[in-house]
């Protein structure tokens, strides 16, 4: 699950940074510290709960950080789709990592001992 879940924390950093600036491009509206101030913490905090994904706290704080991003929208509206995205993602790394994780071990996908 944490490779999962890791692997979608860094993606979510590299496409947030490439919003951030495609918005700063696009957009007349919103200043570029405006920009940063939204996408700079969501960015700092994929790179730490990829630190965190060992301990308990890890799923529930990317679970906050999918809302915030969803939430984010309000400022940068691009965010509504790539907070609802990544909040699919979010999930599917944790229903499927967890699959994998009990099923690894000694289920079905675990390798077969060599005869």
């Amino acid at each position: 699950m944490r490779t999962l879940c890791a692997s979608t924390l860094v993606c979510e950093f590299i496409v947030i940074g490439l919003a951030a600036v495609a918005t700063m491009r696009l957009s007349d509206d919103l200043s570029t510290t405006t920009i940063w101030a939204v996408s700079g913490p969501a960015m700092a905090l994929c790179v730490l709960l990829c630190g965190l994904l060992r301990t308990p706290v890890a799923i529930p704080l990317g679970w906050a950080l999918q809302i915030a991003l969803i939430a984010a929208g309000f400022v940068l509206p691009a965010m509504f789709v790539l907070g609802a995205a990544f909040a699919g993602l979010w999930w599917a790394s944790i229903h499927f990592g967890r699959h994998i994780d009990t099923t690894a071990p000694g289920g079905a996908l675990a390798p077969k001992p060599a005869d």
